[in-house]
């Protein structure tokens, strides 16, 4: 699948450079990527971008050939947070007017933080106020070593208010206290330290290393991967009474009697590959022939 972005504008709405300020394609091995392509601005975000990711979001959701999703973004900085034009026009905005807007970016967390998918941020550098509620809201964060963060909100006389429950529920209270009142910038090490992100690696590693996730991710079984996921959303700080403990026995039996379930079971005990291994297998094969008829060609040039 080609780079394609959400398809809510109509052409004759907006021009083709706003549209392309978030790209979108999938792979062969179903892996979505979601790009934040505003280097100019540091991809900051504004009301079209964040319309547009919700839509995106939305679709990953709801495609069941789409097993992972990474999002990036393009230059040096991986968000600015919110485009300062769009804040100065907030800034006349009426209350409904706002509500209506932080409404919006609010669906947008919700739809991310909710994706079945597992997700993976890769933050190559500033993630600013928004920004980190959208790594916030990922699965797993992998940063530059450099990559910095900041809850910048009362810089501005705001609050992080629609990114506040992911932000607490990734760092914790006593962190949150913190840098929501502090605005103070840290770095990806404390950022690690703190639970924000996962694996801190140079910046030249940074592609290396989110490929080695995806590559994790894609030898567990795919129904598998996304039921954990929703597991540990659905349980997390659950009071352990009879209703949970029933709740996680249904599920375990019905994916070991599941066509997955019994696929990885039985390849454990065959000693064999399971179908999902397999088939990314001959994706990789197709890819090496592809390369090397590639590489005959140049030669023959």
């Amino acid at each position: 699948m080609k780079n394609k972005t959400a398809t809510y504008i109509k052409s004759n709405e907006i021009n083709s450079d706003i549209i392309d300020k978030v790209l979108f394609s999938v792979d062969a091995k179903g892996v979505a990527t979601v790009t934040l392509n505003n280097p100019d601005k540091h991809n900051a975000f504004d009301d079209i971008i964040i319309a547009q990711l919700t839509e995106i979001f939305n679709e990953i959701a709801n495609s069941d050939n789409i097993r992972i999703m990474v999002l990036a973004s393009t230059g040096k900085s991986f968000s600015a947070g919110a485009d300062l034009g769009w804040m100065k026009r907030m800034a006349s905005y009426s209350y409904e007017d706002n509500l209506k807007d932080a409404n919006a970016l609010a669906n947008m967390l919700k739809a991310l933080n909710f994706l079945p998918q597992p997700t993976i941020a890769k933050i190559q550098g500033a993630a600013f106020g928004g920004a980190v509620g959208l790594s916030s809201c990922c699965d797993i964060v992998i940063a530059a070593n450099k990559a910095s963060f900041c809850l910048s909100e009362v810089k501005l006389g705001l609050i992080p208010a629609t990114i506040s429950p992911y932000v607490v529920n990734a760092i914790g209270l006593k962190a949150s206290r913190r840098y929501f009142i502090t605005a103070e910038r840290f770095f990806a090490d404390s950022a690690k330290q703190l639970g924000l992100v996962d694996e801190v690696v140079e910046l030249t590693e940074l592609n290396s290393e989110v490929d080695k996730m995806i590559s994790t991710l894609l030898a567990n079984g795919p129904e598998a991967v996304r039921h954990a996921k929703k597991l540990a959303l659905d349980v997390a700080y659950q009071d352990i009474d009879e209703a949970l403990i029933k709740d996680t026995s249904e599920r375990i039996a019905q994916l070991r009697v599941s066509e997955e379930g019994q696929e990885g079971l039985g390849s454990f005990f065959e000693k064999r590959s399971p179908g999902w291994q397999s088939a990314m297998n001959i994706h990789k094969d197709i890819n090496k022939v592809a390369n090397k008829e590639s590489s005959k060609g140049s030669n023959n040039d």
